[in-house]
């Protein structure tokens, strides 16, 4: 089988597909995400994502058979609750994935009782609508740890050659505090960094972008990086491989800069 490429995804913003004013907002995004499929050499065996909304003190994997839903946003219209994205989960999957964790000297569990969250489910519900490919999740550990998160990304490379699709879903830019107007300057200049970086030779970029902090406004655009960090593990199982920019917005909330990108 061809090998997959993976990818780090900025997912947006809450359950944006659902509310028509916000998915106006994110029409881009929307464009990306359809596209996706159509990039990839084969249907995919399976979808594994690396969501910047499940952490756990090891590298966990989700091993249900028919994982529930897990709407961890709030204030958002009461429908947006009720939504179903009835994908099946990939339990033999899993216990490999967890084995190819453990053999790399990770920690990791299985988790049967974990469902899809938002950074998993809104995104997919874009790629493919009738949740025809199995789908499951690895979360990141609770220390954010680049270099971890990148061996985590090694570890998952031979899943490639299976037909795995491997997705970091965060967002390349996220403060909540700061949006609008204001978010203008200091995510322009982080986007523009990180195009700088993933353009690097392979054992260049590794490094430089492990060192995100020293980035223009790092701290500002991720004042906690939790949806920075899935990047890592999408960078380590396609370390060697070329990146393309696959979504690029400027004007999100009137001035968030956003990318995603793919790798191989």
């Amino acid at each position: 089988m061809t090998r997959m490429p993976t990818y780090f995804i900025s997912h947006g913003g809450g359950p944006w597909p659902w509310m028509p004013s916000w998915r106006d907002q994110f029409a881009p995004l929307e464009e990306s995400l359809r596209d996706m499929p159509r990039q990839l050499p084969a249907k995919p065996k399976a979808i594994l994502v690396v969501s910047g909304h499940w952490e756990q003190d090891s590298f966990a994997v989700m091993s249900a058979a028919r994982p529930p839903m897990v709407y961890d946003y709030s204030g958002f219209p009461r429908e947006t609750y009720d939504v179903v994205f009835p994908a099946p989960g990939a339990p033999d999957l899993a216990k490999e994935t967890a084995a190819l964790i453990s053999n790399a000297g990770l920690p990791t569990r299985l988790d049967p009782d974990i469902g899809f969250d938002h950074g998993t489910f809104v995104p997919l519900a874009i790629m493919y609508p009738d949740a025809d490919v199995p789908l499951f999740q690895v979360s990141m550990h609770q220390n954010y740890d680049p270099e971890s998160h990148v061996a985590l990304g090694r570890a998952l490379a031979p899943l490639r050659d299976q037909g795995v699709l491997i997705i970091g879903s965060g967002l390349s830019y996220h403060n909540l505090r700061l949006m609008n107007e204001t978010a203008r300057v200091p995510s322009e200049a982080f986007d523009v960094w990180l195009n700088a970086t993933l353009d690097l030779p392979p054992e260049k970029r590794t490094q430089v972008l492990q060192n995100w902090e020293q980035a223009p406004h790092a701290r500002t655009c991720h004042a906690k990086e939790d949806h920075f960090v899935p990047i890592f593990a999408a960078l380590g199982a396609a370390e060697d491989d070329p990146v393309t920019r696959i979504y690029h917005q400027t004007d999100i909330f009137g001035g968030v800069t956003a990318s995603g990108f793919r790798f191989g």
